[in-house]
C-alpha cells in the first residue's frame, strides 16, 4: 500500500496533516485519482504544487443527491478557483458505445465498474459548483472542454450544441495542452487575491465577485462574454450558432476555420456569437520546449493510485501506462477521425532523451517492474522531430496537410532521434525489452529512405505481433479518411515480412479496421471482405465510427459533405447498415452469418456467400 500522505490531499485530514486551513485550488474530475503523468488531474496538480499553489483533488464527487454538497464540500471551498475536468475521456465516449449502449466498464474508476461519472460531466459538476460557490472563478478544461469549446454537432441527442462554456458558465476555458495556460491563470488570481498573513485575503471581501477582464488574453483559453464591444476587432467570427442551425453549409465553413486555426504560429483569434453571447477563442499555446516537457513529467508523482481504490482492485486505466514513457506531443497525420490536431496541434512537442532515460531508470527501482518498458511514444510514436523546415518558424500550412492521403513534398522522415533514444533505453541495466504500442506510423516510415528504424524496430521492439491502423482497403474511402493508400501498406507489410524473415523471427501485423467511416459504402465493406479473405487474415478488433466533437470525419456524418470541397459524401447512419458494415469485416464470426448473408444480398453477390462463408452457408 502506498503512504497516502505521498499523494495530494482529498480529504480534510489530508490537508490537516499538511497543516493547511485552505486549499488554493481543487480540482474536481471524472476520474479517480491516480498519481501519474499521463492523468491530466496529476500532472496539472503537481505542476501548481511546484509552484508552490496548495492544491487537493475531488474525484469523481456524487452529482446528485443528499451527499452531492458533502462530496463537492469535501476540501471546503478554494480561495483561488475550482477546476473541473470530465477526465481522460470525453465523458460520453466514457459512457457509451459508438453504437450509443451503455459500457459495462469504466478503466478510469475503481475497478473498471461504470457508473461513477455523470453524463456531460463538465455540466454538471459545473452546475453543482455554482450553485455551492456562485463567485469563486471557475475553470474548465480537459478533452470534453477542449473539443467542444464552440458549437458543435453531438452524436449522442443527435442536436447541434452551443459552446460547453456557455453551458457551464464557466468563468474560463483551457483547451489543448493546458499546462502554460494554468500557470498563467494561477498567476493572475494570485495577484489579484494577495495574502495576508493569516491567510487570508488582504482587503478583499471573503468571496469577491471576478473582474471578466482578469483572464482575459491568455494563450489556449476561450472566454465568455455578454457584449459584442469586447469581442476584440481582430477575432475572425465564425458562422453563429443560429446560422449553423439553418444551415449545414455554415458548419462546414465553421469547421474549416476551427481546424486551420490550431497552429500557435499563425492562427487567428476567433469569436463565435449566440444569440446574444459570445465566446472567445485566444491563439493557441505554443508547445511545451523540450526543458519544459522535461519538468512536467518529471515532477514527484507517485506512478500509482490513491489507496482508498485498493479495496476495490484499483484503477484498471493505469496498468497501460504504468510502465510506459511519454516521448512526444501533437501529430501531423491529419487523420480525419482523430481530433488530435484540435487538441494536441501538429506540432511536435518532444522530451529530451536524457529526461528519458531518467524515467527509465526509475522505472527499474520501481515495485512490480519486471524489466519491461511497454511503450515510448505518444499519439504517434515515431513523430520526434518537426514535419518540415519551416514548421516551428512559420507553423503549419492552412491549405494543405503534412501527412495524410497525400504527404507533403516539405515533409522530413527521419528516425534517427527515435533510434538513438530507443537504443539508450534498451542499454539501461534492468530493463529487458523496450516496447512500442502507441501507433507507429507506418507511412511515414516508409517515406524514410533509411531502413534502420524499421529494422531495430523488427528486432529489438515487437513482442510478437505489431499493431499497426491501415482502417481500410478502398482507396477511395483512406483518401476520405486522410489516410495513405493501399499499396503503402502493402509495401510496409512486404518490408515488414521481409526484414523479420532475414532476422529469423516470426513476426506479425495485427491491422486494425474501422466500420462505417463516411465515404465507406456496402460495396466498400465487401471489397475490404474480399481482399481480408485473399489475404488470409479477418481482424478480431473492429471499430465502428463513432462520431465525436472535433474531426473532421464527424463534420462529414453531419452535413453530408466534405466541407473543404462541398462534394457530398455519403454516410452509413443507420443501425442496421452500420451493422452489416461491420459483420462482412468480420466474415469469419459465426454469430455475423446471417447478417452476412443479409449484406450479401442486398448487394446482389450472394455467389460470394461459399468463398466468405464456406460450404455451410445457411
Amino acid at each position: 500500500m502506498t503512504d497516502r500522505a505521498l499523494f495530494l490531499p482529498v480529504t480534510r485530514a489530508d490537508m490537516e496533516q499538511r497543516g493547511w486551513s485552505e486549499c488554493d485550488f481543487i480540482f474536481v474530475s471524472g476520474d479517480a485519482y491516480v498519481d501519474h503523468p499521463s492523468f491530466a488531474a496529476a500532472l496539472l496538480c503537481r505542476l501548481l504544487e511546484s509552484e508552490g499553489y496548495r492544491v487537493g483533488i475531488i474525484a469523481q464527487p456524487r452529482w446528485q443527491g443528499p451527499k452531492a454538497d458533502t462530496d463537492f464540500l469535501a476540501l471546503g471551498q478554494p480561495r483561488l478557483a475550482w477546476l473541473v475536468s470530465a477526465g481522460a475521456l470525453d465523458s460520453m465516449v466514457a459512457r457509451y458505445t459508438a453504437n450509443n449502449k451503455p459500457r459495462s466498464e469504466d478503466a478510469y474508476s475503481p475497478g473498471g465498474a461504470p457508473g461513477f461519472r455523470p453524463d456531460r460531466a463538465l455540466i454538471a459538476y459545473s452546475a453543482k459548483i455554482r450553485e455551492l460557490s456562485k463567485n469563486k472563478p471557475l475553470i474548465i478544461g480537459g478533452i470534453e472542454a477542449s473539443l467542444r469549446r464552440f458549437a458543435h454537432y453531438d452524436y449522442w441527442s443527435n442536436t447541434l450544441r452551443h459552446s460547453i462554456l456557455l453551458d457551464t458558465k464557466a468563468d474560463l476555458l483551457i483547451y489543448g495542452m493546458g499546462e502554460r495556460a494554468i500557470l498563467e491563470a494561477a498567476g493572475r488570481l494570485a495577484a489579484a487575491l494577495p495574502l495576508q498573513r493569516d491567510g487570508r485575503q488582504a482587503d478583499e471581501p471573503t468571496d469577491p465577485v471576478l473582474d471578466p477582464a482578469l483572464l482575459r488574453g491568455i494563450r489556449g483559453t476561450c472566454w465568455r462574454t455578454g457584449k459584442e464591444t469586447a469581442v476584440p476587432e481582430q477575432a475572425v467570427r465564425l458562422p453563429s450558432f443560429e446560422s449553423l442551425r439553418r444551415d449545414t453549409r455554415s458548419y462546414d465553413r465553421h469547421f474549416v476555420l476551427q481546424e486551420t486555426n490550431t497552429d500557435p504560429v499563425n492562427a487567428d483569434l476567433l469569436a463565435e456569437q449566440s444569440e446574444a453571447r459570445f465566446v472567445v477563442q485566444e491563439k493557441p499555446a505554443h508547445p511545451l520546449s523540450p526543458d519544459q516537457f522535461d519538468r512536467v513529467m518529471e515532477l514527484p508523482y507517485t506512478r500509482a493510485w490513491h489507496p482508498d481504490y485498493d479495496k476495490a482492485g484499483g484503477i484498471p486505466g493505469l496498468q497501460e501506462v504504468q510502465f510506459s514513457l511519454v516521448s512526444c506531443r501533437g501529430c501531423f497525420g491529419a487523420c480525419a477521425f482523430c481530433a488530435i490536431t484540435f487538441h494536441q496541434g501538429r506540432q511536435i512537442a518532444v522530451r529530451s532523451q536524457e529526461s528519458l532515460e531518467r524515467e527509465a531508470q526509475a522505472l527499474v527501482k520501481m515495485a512490480g517492474f519486471k524489466g519491461y518498458i511497454h511503450d515510448v511514444g505518444g499519439p504517434s510514436a515515431n513523430f520526434r522531430i518537426p514535419s518540415c523546415a519551416k514548421q516551428a518558424e512559420k507553423g503549419s500550412c492552412k491549405d494543405r496537410q503534412c501527412l495524410g492521403d497525400a504527404p507533403c513534398p516539405a515533409l522530413k522522415a527521419d528516425h534517427q532521434d527515435y533510434i538513438s533514444l530507443l537504443r539508450k533505453l534498451r542499454a539501461i541495466p534492468g530493463i529487458k525489452k523496450v516496447f512500442i504500442r502507441s501507433g507507429i506510423r507506418y507511412d511515414y516510415v516508409m517515406l524514410d529512405p533509411d531502413r534502420t528504424f524499421l529494422k531495430e524496430l523488427c528486432e529489438f521492439h515487437v513482442s510478437g505481433q505489431l499493431k499497426v491502423a491501415p482502417e481500410h482497403t478502398s482507396n477511395r474511402v483512406l483518401s476520405v479518411m486522410r489516410k495513405s493508400t493501399r499499396e503503402t501498406y502493402t509495401a510496409f507489410e512486404h518490408a515488414f515480412t521481409e526484414i523479420n524473415k532475414a532476422l529469423g523471427k516470426k513476426q506479425y501485423l495485427v491491422p486494425y479496421f474501422i466500420a462505417s467511416h463516411p465515404g465507406a459504402t456496402l460495396e466498400d465493406a465487401l471489397h475490404t471482405a474480399l481482399e481480408l479473405k485473399k489475404s488470409g487474415f479477418v481482424p478480431d478488433q473492429v471499430q465502428d465510427f463513432y462520431p465525436t466533437p472535433g474531426t473532421l470525419a464527424t463534420c462529414m456524418y453531419y452535413t453530408g459533405r466534405d466541407p473543404y470541397t462541398g462534394k457530398e459524401v455519403y454516410t452509413a447512419k443507420g443501425a442496421r447498415e452500420r451493422s452489416l458494415q461491420r459483420a462482412l469485416l468480420q466474415f469469419n464470426k459465426p454469430e455475423n452469418r446471417k447478417l452476412v448473408l443479409e449484406a450479401l444480398a442486398a448487394l446482389g453477390r450472394t455467389d460470394l456467400a461459399p468463398l466468405l462463408l464456406g460450404k455451410n452457408k445457411r
